[in-house]
């Protein structure tokens, strides 16, 4: 299997990358295992558990680790830069068009009923995430202190993760049976396949074995990047300038990622909203429904942050808007994934020798624990800004809350898909915008 044959399909899953981590990462198997025989099933799950405990969208580091145990370095670069980047051009041609005719009738009442459907998908979020983490009463009280520290206590993001990492830590010496977690998957859900170019017994290629020279060399390029994107961008617009906040923001958004893109998403509202001010609450919810309906991981919505944020603050001055709103997506999305390049090259070989070891995954059970939480907190206040777009103290929209509720049934009662669901929700609310 040659690295051209590799690229043609990295390409292609770029643009067909539907359905979130979950969409992805059955593809990749569908392909990957089933089909064309590249890697075995307990290859796979492997590889998939040593993406699930790294900050970052896992399924982009599941391709970029496929991509790097079949050729090398340049293969996980391949495949990592080709998962996003679709996503990433049609992301800043829909950005465009809602900042330029997001007014329209039309338009807006096409985001009126993407709005409610936002809700209910990160009410399904928590939901789903909720099921696979929260199976002990101690979880529980995890998930509901998470819950509480952000909403009454407005605690930052990164301070609960590292809690609940050092909970983690602390219980499995003192509860194990508490904090213990299973893999992604069981091997045996997928026996039978036949003979895959990566099997099971398959000894690891060279580069994919642990040695210090290669692991400094790595960590050295990944932070000459980072301090070479960083300088460029404090000596063309100062330490206040708006790409700097968003370049320092961004690499810290994208070390605490754990738990996927619904887990970070309070840490970007915080930031990017309320901090910054780069867009408004009511836009963050325009985007991540413009990210559901987008291939490539949902974390790509910080290109719509970035845009917006680019174009609103005039970055590059007041003529040159759509240029500005582009830097700055690429500046963000740059920013965001580095660091999970880096994981993968550097921290493979390295962290495939921890698997198992409870001193190491109790810290993520208990970190998705409170994830649970902090994704409910980021319901309850998307759910403020739909049903009082007024405030608080402003009218119910009671058909906001009809089209959420709709969508609720459909998620956990009917499995309804998300785009289909996403269709459904923007007829409903372009039909109800133009009746009244």
């Amino acid at each position: 299997m040659g690295f051209v044959q590799a690229l043609r399909f990295w390409l292609k899953l770029g643009f067909i990358g539907f359905g979130g981590p979950a969409g992805q990462i059955a593809i990749m198997h569908t392909e990957l295992v089933e089909r064309r025989r590249w890697i075995s099933v307990r290859r796979f799950l492997h590889a998939l558990n040593y993406c699930m405990l790294l900050p970052g969208p896992e399924a982009q580091q599941l391709a970029t680790y496929i991509g790097w145990l079949l050729h090398r370095s340049w293969g996980g670069i391949v495949a990592g830069v080709l998962f996003v980047l679709p996503s990433l051009a049609i992301l800043i041609l829909l950005s465009w068009v809602y900042l330029r005719f997001g007014d329209v009738p039309w338009v807006a009442g096409i985001f009126y009923g993407l709005k409610p459907a936002v809700v209910a998908l990160v009410l399904h979020a928590a939901h789903r995430i909720g099921k696979r983490a929260l199976r002990h009463p101690a979880m529980w009280a995890l998930a509901a202190a998470s819950f509480l520290a952000m909403f009454a206590f407005d605690v930052p993001f990164p301070a609960i993760v590292l809690a609940a990492a050092m909970l983690g830590w602390w219980g499995s010496r003192v509860a194990p049976q508490v904090f213990a977690v299973g893999g992604a998957s069981s091997a045996s859900d997928g026996a039978g396949y036949g003979p895959a170019l990566i099997d099971d017994h398959t000894p690891p290629p060279p580069h994919a074995r642990f040695n210090r020279g290669r692991l400094l060399r790595v960590l050295a390029v990944g932070l000459g990047l980072w301090a070479a994107a960083m300088a460029v961008l404090v000596a063309t617009q100062g330490w206040q300038g708006t790409l700097v906040q968003m370049a320092g923001f961004f690499t810290r958004a994208a070390l605490v990622t754990f738990g996927g893109a619904y887990a970070v998403l309070p840490y970007v509202y915080q930031g990017a909203v309320e901090q910054h001010q780069w867009l408004s609450g009511t836009q963050m919810i325009d985007g991540l429904a413009l990210g559901e309906t987008t291939p490539g991981p949902l974390i790509m919505v910080v290109a719509f942050v970035g845009f917006l944020g680019g174009w609103q603050k005039a970055v590059l001055g007041p003529d040159a808007l759509f240029a500005a709103g582009v830097l700055a997506a690429c500046v963000v999305t740059f920013f965001t994934f580095l660091p999970s390049f880096v994981f993968i090259l550097a921290g493979g070989p390295l962290v495939e020798g921890t698997r198992g070891r409870l001193g190491f995954t109790a810290p993520l059970a208990a970190i998705t624990a409170a994830v649970v939480g902090v994704i409910a907190k980021l319901a309850l206040f998307f759910a403020w800004h739909v049903f009082w777009p007024a405030g608080l103290g402003g009218p119910f929209d009671f058909v906001a809350l009809l089209i959420a509720l709709a969508a609720a049934l459909a998620l956990f009662r009917f499995k309804l898909g998300v785009l289909p669901l996403l269709a459904a929700c923007a007829a409903l609310g372009l039909v109800s915008t133009l009746w009244r």
